[in-house]
């Protein structure tokens, strides 16, 4: 018995419209994962996720394992009990935290020892260590234990990475998990399409239940990513889900379901509507530009987000922004989420319609030439 069901009803060019069934729920492809690094989406709650649509929640297993610790959270019931959601969850394993404290780090093929980015205490970290942690979370989706090199690496570099991403997922697959948690490889190679596919051949022979493409987004040039995405996404196994690891932008998900990627998640629409940033189908609204201050129109005209909705002015925004009210943080986010579920549910109806291409183009031409003057 496989801990999950995949099933692709729809295709249109590469991108696929599937379903994907896991114990605490059915989710609808592509689909977005909002990031919830510690538990918690910033400045939203369950309820707010639940009426955006939110079928599946990310969670980082290193940020959970520092603060407050798997022991206490499987003493409370599991990561869905304590931060009462009920819904899907799936765990980065926290080796893209691990390798950016690579000052901190001293990595070998039986796991990486480093430094708590909170008290400096020591810590270590190799494939048992980590899959176990996500075990006593109770989560969903479990991901492997890899290393992921900076985008500018050498070839050598990425091969040797690559290798031990190997060595280290043989290692995760062999390891016992919960009868209900899934295990997804990740694929590394950095810009080398060869070594991508030849990643991609090692995984496969690994049968896990579903495979990412990590180290993108990590300094590469976007037109790299894209290149890669191209090449590789549509090769990965046609019945098992595919997820493109921490992209990214609007136009990088609908690239990237045009390649044939399932899944994403990124901080973005949370991050960016804290900073100002709040995401149009005619691009960026930044709403600490001054021409905001008196505008009565809402951050997106007919977005049924509960903030534009409710008729709350890009005017009461800028002011709450400026004068940091907490409400502001609520209501930038509910907006971005929504932005960024929806244009995932857009994108199914349109693969579903055997029109994706043509809904790609439009909407990629629109966002790149939106009316910056009025955002």
């Amino acid at each position: 018995m496989t801990p999950i069901t995949f099933t692709v009803e729809h295709q249109s060019g590469k991108a696929r419209a599937g379903t994907l069934i896991t114990a605490h729920g059915t989710i609808r492809t592509p689909i977005f994962m909002p990031v919830g690094t510690y538990g918690s989406v910033k400045s939203v709650d369950p309820d707010d996720l639940r009426s955006l649509g939110t079928q599946i929640l990310l969670a980082n297993t290193f940020h959970l394992h520092e603060r407050p610790g798997e022991t206490l959270i499987e003493g409370m019931g599991g990561l869905h009990r304590f931060m009462n959601w009920d819904g899907p969850i799936l765990t980065d394993s926290g080796g893209f935290q691990v390798f950016s404290l690579a000052k901190l780090a001293k990595i070998s093929d039986e796991g990486v020892h480093f430094q708590s980015p909170v008290n400096g205490s020591k810590r270590f970290f190799n494939p048992e260590v980590v899959m176990g942690i996500q075990r006593a979370l109770g989560i969903d989706i479990a991901m492997v234990f890899d290393q992921c090199p900076p985008g500018d690496s050498d070839r050598e570099t990425v091969q040797r990475a690559m290798a031990r991403t190997t060595r280290w997922a043989t290692r995760c697959r062999a390891f016992e998990m919960k009868p209900h948690q899934a295990r997804f490889g990740i694929i590394q190679g950095g810009v080398y399409e060869d070594l991508r596919l030849e990643h991609l051949e090692e995984l496969r022979a690994l049968d896990f239940d579903g495979y990412a493409i990590g180290g993108l987004s990590v300094g590469e040039p976007i037109p790299e990513m894209y290149r890669i995405l191209e090449a590789l996404a549509h090769r990965m196994p046609e019945a098992k889900p595919r997820y493109l690891m921490g992209v990214g932008t609007p136009l990088d998900i609908v690239t990237g379901i045009g390649s044939g990627v399932d899944m994403f998640d990124c901080v973005m629409p949370t991050r960016n509507a804290r900073n100002g940033q709040l995401f149009t189908d005619d691009g960026v609204v930044v709403m600490t530009n001054a021409r905001h201050r008196d505008s009565e129109r809402p951050i997106m005209e007919g977005c049924t987000c509960g903030t534009c909705r409710r008729g709350f002015t890009r005017a009461y925004l800028h002011h709450l922004l400026k004068t940091r009210e907490l409400l502001y943080y609520r209501l930038a986010t509910i907006h971005n989420l929504h932005y960024y579920l929806d244009l995932v549910s857009r994108a199914r109806a349109a693969i579903a319609a055997g029109t994706y291409d043509s809904f790609a183009s439009a909407y990629i031409s629109r966002y790149r030439s939106g009316d910056r003057a009025t955002n």
